[in-house]
């Protein structure tokens, strides 16, 4: 499958999960997060969530548009979709259960999407 269509497909998927997770959080879990003094945390998975959805949108169609490497575009996407996972899903998990070790994992997802961000912008500087 080309990477374009793998970046567009998983950055609408997330973007999806981002939203739906964003309305459990407000509405479904509000008085557990509230309780607990973690809605801050599931604010900040969805946020972030969302916003790397989009960069894995603008990564596909900048494989779909551009004569950059497939390796590269690739990798970014991975990057963001690793990063997101573990970042977004770490601290969601971590809003819900306040198991503390999971406060170590997180930043192992951000910098997977800090380098997703290095790599794209790598990507879009070879745009002609």
């Amino acid at each position: 499958m080309p990477i374009a269509r793998v970046s567009l497909v998983a950055g609408c998927l997330l973007g999806g999960i981002a939203v739906a997770a964003g309305a459990f959080g407000a509405h479904g879990l509000q008085t557990t997060l509230a309780a607990t003094g973690r809605a801050d945390n599931w604010e900040t998975a969805c946020r972030y969530g969302m916003d790397h959805a989009l960069a894995l949108v603008a990564t596909g169609l900048l494989a779909a548009r551009s004569r950059s490497p497939a390796t590269l575009l690739a990798t970014t996407t991975a990057c963001f979709a690793a990063g997101i996972t573990i970042f977004c899903g770490g601290l969601a998990a971590l809003a819900l259960s306040g198991w503390k070790p999971l406060g170590a994992i997180v930043p192992i997802g951000g910098v997977l999407l800090i380098a997703g961000w290095a790599l794209l912008t790598t990507a879009a500087s070879r745009i002609r």
